[in-house]
Order: structure tokens, then sequence, then C-alpha cells
């Protein structure tokens, strides 16, 4: 692996290395002129996935174009105010946020669609295999009362726990609970490592676990946790978030940045509107990240070199 021209990791706050929420990386020496590129500011939310999408972004932004980029821990819908408020110049990876969209795009106009990541975003609710495979029958949620007492906790007192991961996420865990009458409770994890610690035990010491997951995600590959099936997505079928009785849409990821950025003919806005890649790309970044603990540069760069063709065609004309 050729070594790092920067001893500074852009992402580094997402993997618990930084103490500050906002990371500043200037160009690499020999890199084009950052004259013709300028600053990008970049908002990080709290998954690994995302963080990929970051490590392999600002690498080519800062080693193809010469970009000082600079990265900002946000959750999902502080980065959408950070764009309205100037902060912020792009959300490298949305899921859904209707409700954002219409107000920041269609009422505000101060942000824009980029285009999709080429990722395809399914959340839901799993269980660890060896349950699924004891007890076939949990995998349908018509089935999950009877159950409920094997998934109780301290947490979660008389009713089952269901796992959800950072509080931050936007999910319809509590509403579908509710709405479907099942007898359980909403306990989180606090964030998508402990998410993923938790799936990893219950697996390993056969603990009866159900919780909130997603995809794409490197765990999965690592561990093929099995969906539970909730009454089937219908368009609209979760319009009202109070309501919600269906299961999680399906999302074609995209990129979201501030109208003025868009508009500004940087060559990185064209670079991150032509980023696009695969989950099986992101998971292998993502899996570099944590699994190898890479700093973001290096994971970032076994990628890139094994994928030339790919992000060659990122790059502006």
């Amino acid at each position: 692996m050729v070594k790092s021209f920067l001893r500074t990791v852009v992402v580094c706050a997402l993997l618990g290395g930084c103490s500050a929420s906002t990371a500043t990386v200037v160009p690499a020496p020999g890199a084009p002129s950052s004259n013709s590129c300028g600053t990008v500011r970049i908002a990080v939310n709290p998954w690994v996935g995302y963080a990929a999408n970051v490590a392999v972004v600002s690498y080519l932004l800062r080693q193809e174009l010469g970009c000082t980029v600079i990265t900002s821990d946000r959750t999902e819908e502080e980065s959408w105010a950070g764009l309205a408020r100037g902060e912020l110049d792009v959300i490298l990876e949305n899921w859904g946020h209707d409700d954002l969209k219409k107000r920041y795009i269609d009422d505000r106009r101060v942000a824009v669609e980029q285009g999709l990541t080429g990722n395809r975003g399914v959340i839901g609710w799993y269980v660890p295999p060896w349950l699924a495979k004891e007890h076939p029958d949990i995998t349908d949620w018509q089935n999950l009362n009877k159950y409920a007492d094997l998934f109780r906790t301290s947490a979660s007192g008389r009713k089952g726990q269901f796992l959800a991961g950072d509080p931050s996420f936007v999910t319809n865990d509590a509403a579908l609970i509710r709405n479907l009458r099942l007898d359980f409770t909403v306990v989180h994890a606090g964030s998508e490592d402990a998410l993923i610690a938790a799936f990893r035990r219950a697996e390993q010491f056969r603990t009866p676990l159900i919780g909130y997951f997603y995809a794409p995600q490197w765990l999965l590959s690592e561990i093929p946790l099995v969906h539970v099936t909730l009454p089937r997505y219908t368009p609209g079928c979760d319009a009202d978030p109070k309501k919600v009785a269906c299961d999680y849409q399906p999302y074609d990821l995209e990129k979201i940045a501030s109208k003025q950025f868009a508009d500004s003919g940087s060559p990185a806005a064209e670079l991150i509107k032509r980023f696009t890649w695969t989950n099986e790309d992101q998971n292998a970044v993502a899996r570099d990240l944590t699994t190898e603990k890479l700093p973001p540069d290096q994971a970032a760069k076994r990628w890139l070199d094994a994928n030339r063709p790919t992000w060659q065609e990122w790059l502006p004309d």
C-alpha cells in the first residue's frame, strides 16, 4: 500500500479518532492547484457506508482536483439545514426524506438533487440466522407476539425488546409496533457500531434479538441476518408517520447539494454528480474501515487502485 501524502484523516471522526466535529484536509503535495477547485464542505452522517462514500470522494477531490475538503459530522436533518445555511455543500447519501426535499428543494429552493449514488437502500427488521432456523415462523410479524417474552431485557421491562441503532436515524419502528399491536418496545443501541456488535453477540452466543438493520452494510456478508416480513410496502402507506403499518420502502440512494454549489461550475460538483458505485463497492471500503481498521485514505486507495476504470468516469472532462 502506498503511504498517504497526508497525516490528517478526512473522516477520522467517523471512526472515533477525532475529538472535534469538523475535520479539514488540504490538498496533497503535487496535486493540482486548489484554485481550480477551492473548498468542498461535506456532511458526514453516522454510519460506515456513508464514511466509505466520504473516504473515496474526498480522496479523489484532493488527489485529482486539488480541492481542500472539510468534513462536518451531522445528523441527517442537521445536514439539510446546513446546506440551507450555507455551512455545507453536499450530502453524499440521502435516504428518502420527502419532507426535507419539499422544504429545502421545492419550497426554499436552496438545495438540489445531484443524481443517484448507485446504491440500493433497504431498511427492515432482522433476526440472527440461528434464531430464524430454530423458530422459522418468527420471521412473520404476525407471530412476533407469541415470542415477545423471549426478547425481554432489563431495558424493555415487561415487553419484548426491539433494538434500534443511533437515535438520530429516522425510523418507523415505534409507530409500527404500536399500529401492528406488537408487545414490544424500542430500545436504542446508541450507534451503528453498537447495533452491529449486538447482532454479532446474538449470533455467536445464540441470544434472542430482533432489531432494525439495513443494506448496504458490510455485516450482511459476514452474518446473513434474516429479514422479518412486515405488511407489504405500497406507495403512500407510510405517508402519515403516526399511522404507518407497512414495511419500509426501498430507496435509490442519492446525493443532495446546495444550489449554490451545484451551480458554481466547480469541478468538484461535477465529480460528485458523476460519482456512482454499487452496494458491493461501498461494502468493500466500509469493511476495510471497520474490520481492517484502515485509515480512510488507505481504504479509499485500496478500492481506487482496483477500480480505476470506474472512478475515471467520474472525473470532469
